[in-house]
């Protein structure tokens, strides 16, 4: 199967010029850097690092602050629908509204009418003492 598209470029994937720039120098060689973040990676302490290097605690952190770090949880997520509820919610969205802001607008409402049907039915469908749904926090908050 032929590449379809315009491949990519000569340097594609490196670090512009200008980010290159702009961070502060290091008393480490690129290898070095890569090496000193590998071995964090590993569970080596920068004070062991400097030490193996020859070179202070403060150019091997400024390597390590260049690491990309995983994050302890994600923001977003992805759902995955049918094509009935996604037009329900590009009907529902309000001008340009990103379809997240949309999608949380429409559970809280459905969270907040069930709560208020289960706080007016009486009977054998309502648990005793159940503690009512949480709801999303407000917006800004």
């Amino acid at each position: 199967m032929a590449f379809k598209g315009k491949p990519p470029g000569a340097g594609s994937g490196e670090m512009s010029r200008r980010t290159a720039a702009l961070r502060p120098a290091i008393a480490l060689t690129p290898e070095e850097a890569s090496k000193a973040r590998a071995l964090r990676r590993r569970g080596a302490e920068p004070d062991a690092i400097a030490a193996h290097f020859g070179v202070p605690v403060v150019e091997v952190e400024k390597a390590l602050v260049q690491m990309r770090s995983p994050r302890p949880e994600t923001t977003r997520g992805t759902l995955n629908v049918t094509l009935a509820a996604h037009r329900l919610v590009m009907a529902e969205r309000i001008g340009d509204e990103p379809l997240w802001r949309t999608v949380d607008r429409l559970l809280d409402e459905l969270l907040r009418r069930r709560a208020e049907a289960m706080r007016r039915r009486p009977g054998p469908g309502r648990r005793p003492g159940a503690a009512p749904l949480p709801l999303f926090p407000a917006e800004g908050s």
